[in-house]
């Protein structure tokens, strides 16, 4: 199989996703942000607590 012939195949499956694919409606973004900034936030904690352990052993 040839590049070019790869290559119109990917394009193809591009073009059958996007024709498939619909825009999100308001409910699914903020449910996406919600999910998103929870993550952020246990992520942010998660290393709060790794900075405060090492300032108490006295290693930072």
């Amino acid at each position: 199989m040839g590049v070019i012939q790869k290559l119109r195949q990917f394009l193809l499956q591009c073009n059958r996703i996007l024709h498939i694919s619909s825009k999100p409606d308001k409910n699914e973004i903020r449910q996406s942000a919600k999910i998103t900034g929870i993550g952020i936030g246990i992520i942010g904690v998660i290393g709060f607590i790794i900075f405060l352990i090492f300032t108490f052993i006295g290693a930072v």
